[in-house]
Order: structure tokens, then C-alpha cells, then sequence
């Protein structure tokens, strides 16, 4: 058998497959179908200073290849993850990323110091979500902006810092090296991209929200472009996403320059999908003999 560990930003993760933030919860449906411990590790649901309602519904929508949504963060605030969900994960021999977010920078350092004395092993800091007015968009689509909360939350924080980029810019290899000169440990891409649907009997848009965040097969090509400029562009290590859907797409993503992978739509179809992958993923590498899965890292050989 492969060795499938890796290491990112100084956490090392039993495989390379993660369930990526907003898609798996806080793993307590998914017991009934594996143990955690069988992943990487997880990535949480995207956790808010305060409890958000999200979005109002309709806030779903499928698509060829992908689904929109404008869930808008829905969670039950720090607190209550401290409190409730994290203890829970503590006890499921996995490593957990805890995803937050803020609307100001302020926020975002004050959750980022929040969470110093708990258990999780890494901090995912979303400037990239589409679906809040406030914050996450604005973020992550300005170099300089990007930069400062990034400096700002690396200041307070003592976990290693992974900053999730989003795909809704001109050139996320620019962001990505702002962010890395502001002190991030890793990255995290891409985030969804910004989409709409149109009910075309009522003319309106399909979600409440207008727009939305596309996930799913339709945006993996768009993934692996951005993951193989990014990785070319810095030396921090990158976690890939984005349409990630069988064991060979999380091959071709690390070979694109990722490190470990988060798998996100997926798991709606399939809730087995992450452990599929990570089987998928050592047979492919007992037969072609791959050892060690962080030896594909980056070999993409362009023309």
C-alpha cells in the first residue's frame, strides 16, 4: 500500500481528502455511512462571530454538471461550534480545519483568536465566498484588501493559517502572492464561482439571492487552471478544489500543483465519495508505482 500522508503547512493528514467546508457539516450525518477517521481530515462548516440565519430560499439550484447555491453561511455562531460540534470531532482521530469568516477584518482576527486555545489544527479563512454582501467577496477580489486581513488575522492567530482564494478575479495567481506575503501558511482553491439561473415562466431568478456560488464537475477544468498558476506563482503549499468528483480528479489536481484536496459537491450525490477517492487514490498509486502520494505534486509537464 501507498503511503498517502502529506503535510501541509505543518499538519500532516493520514491521506490527501478532506470533505471541503459547507458540504459535510460537522461529519455527524456521515457517521452513519464511515468513520472520520477514515479522512484526511475536515474541513467545518464556515463558522461567523455571531449565529447567521443565511440566505432566505429558495437558495438551491441544480445545473448541467453543478448546483448554485446562496446558502449565505448559515451556522450557529462560534460559540455553539466551541461548545457543541467541536468536542464531538475532537473524539474522531481526524484533523480538523476550522473554516471562518467575518464581515471585517476585525471579526475575522477576533474569531481567529477565538479559536487559539481549542483543538483544531488549522484555520481555513474565507475572503472568497460569493453569497455574503458584506465581506467575503470583497476580500478576496482585491490584492491589497486580501493582504490585510490576512496580516491581521496571522498576528492573533497560533494555528497555521490557510486562506481560501476566490476564482471571481482577474488573476488569482496575483491575490494568492499578496496573500502570501502577508504571512499565510497555505491556500486553499477555489472557492465557487459566481453564477445565475432564470426561471424563464416567472422571469425571475431562481434563487432569492439572484446569484450564487457554481460547485460541481462543470468548474473542475476552471479549478486545475487556477491551481497549476497558483502553484507556480508561490512557495506556500495550495489545497485543491473544485468539481473534484472520482479519485483520478484528485490525482490530476495534485498533479496540477495541490498538495492534499477538499471534495465538495460530490458528496451530495455520493456521501461515500471522499472515501472512494481515498481508496481510489492507492490503488492508482500501487499501480503505478507511486510510494509516497506527495512524489505527483506538481508534475504536471506542460507543452
Amino acid at each position: 500500500m501507498a503511503d498517502l500522508r502529506v503535510t501541509v503547512a505543518g499538519v500532516e493528514f493520514k491521506n490527501p481528502v478532506i470533505p471541503a467546508s459547507g458540504t459535510f457539516g460537522y461529519g455527524r450525518e456521515y457517521e452513519q455511512f464511515y468513520p472520520l477517521s477514515r479522512l484526511g481530515g475536515l474541513s467545518t462548516k464556515g463558522t461567523t462571530l455571531l449565529p447567521r440565519q443565511g440566505n432566505p430560499g429558495p437558495r438551491i439550484a441544480e445545473t448541467p454538471s453543478g448546483m448554485l447555491n446562496s446558502v449565505g453561511l448559515q451556522n450557529g455562531g462560534v460559540r455553539k461550534f466551541l461548545d457543541y460540534e467541536l468536542p464531538n470531532l475532537l473524539q474522531k482521530d481526524t484533523r480538523i480545519v476550522a473554516n471562518i469568516a467575518g464581515s471585517t477584518i476585525e471579526e475575522c482576527a477576533q474569531l481567529a483568536e477565538i479559536l487559539n486555545g481549542s483543538g483544531v489544527d488549522m484555520i481555513e479563512l474565507n475572503i472568497s465566498c460569493p453569497n455574503v454582501k458584506q465581506g467575503g467577496a470583497a476580500f478576496g477580489t482585491d490584492c491589497c484588501v486580501a493582504a490585510e486581513v490576512t496580516s491581521a488575522v496571522k498576528k492573533v492567530s497560533e494555528k497555521p493559517l490557510m486562506v481560501k482564494l476566490s476564482p471571481n478575479v482577474t488573476s488569482i495567481a496575483e491575490i494568492a502572492k499578496a496573500v502570501e506575503a502577508a504571512g499565510a501558511d497555505a491556500l486553499s482553491l477555489i472557492n465557487t464561482i459566481l453564477g445565475m439561473r432564470i426561471d424563464i415562466s416567472t422571469r425571475r431568478p431562481i434563487l432569492k439571492n439572484n446569484v450564487g456560488g457554481l460547485s460541481g464537475p462543470a468548474v473542475f477544468p476552471v479549478a486545475v487552471r487556477m491551481v497549476w498558476q497558483v502553484y507556480n506563482a508561490v512557495s506556500i503549499p495550495i489545497m485543491g478544489m473544485g468539481g473534484i468528483s472520482c479519485c483520478e480528479d484528485a490525482i490530476e489536481m495534485m498533479m496540477a500543483g495541490a498538495s492534499a484536496v477538499q471534495v465538495g459537491a460530490a458528496i451530495f450525490s455520493d456521501p461515500y465519495a471522499p472515501v472512494k477517492i481515498i481508496d481510489g487514490m492507492d490503488r492508482w498509486c500501487d499501480e503505478n508505482g507511486v510510494k509516497n502520494i506527495s512524489e505527483i505534486v506538481g508534475t504536471v509537464r506542460p507543452w
